[in-house]
């Protein structure tokens, strides 16, 4: 592997952060220290878990940052399904296919890493 910005599933995270602050701009001010901050937060934290563990010097922890990644994107989704459930934003399918996208390609760079 050359760097992280090389792996797709590093790409889409990225894409995802920069879809998830558009949406969370229409969000109501009083969630701003709220479910934004919280969203906001484990959505930046998947491709930068991605990022940490690609720069270490095992696969076994390069594996430790990509689980990571993947309870962000699972905390990521039950903060959607909390904003969706107080009608803060729509129910996007597409955010959510996005979303079941990186995490399968997360658990197979996961699994391909296997010692």
């Amino acid at each position: 592997m050359k760097s992280h910005n090389d792996l797709k599933v590093y790409q889409e995270a990225m894409d995802l952060v920069v879809e998830i602050y558009s949406i969370t701009n229409n969000f109501p001010d009083s969630e701003r220290f709220g479910l934004i901050g919280q969203i906001r937060r484990c959505s930046v934290s998947i491709p930068s878990n991605i990022a940490e563990g690609a720069a270490r010097e095992s696969k076994k922890e390069f594996k430790r940052f990509l689980y990571i990644s993947l309870g962000s994107a699972a905390e990521l989704e039950t903060q959607l399904e909390i904003s969706k459930r107080l009608k803060f934003m729509d129910d996007s399918n597409d955010l959510t296919n996005k979303i079941f996208f990186i995490k399968r390609m997360l658990i197979k760079l996961i699994q391909s890493l296997k010692d």
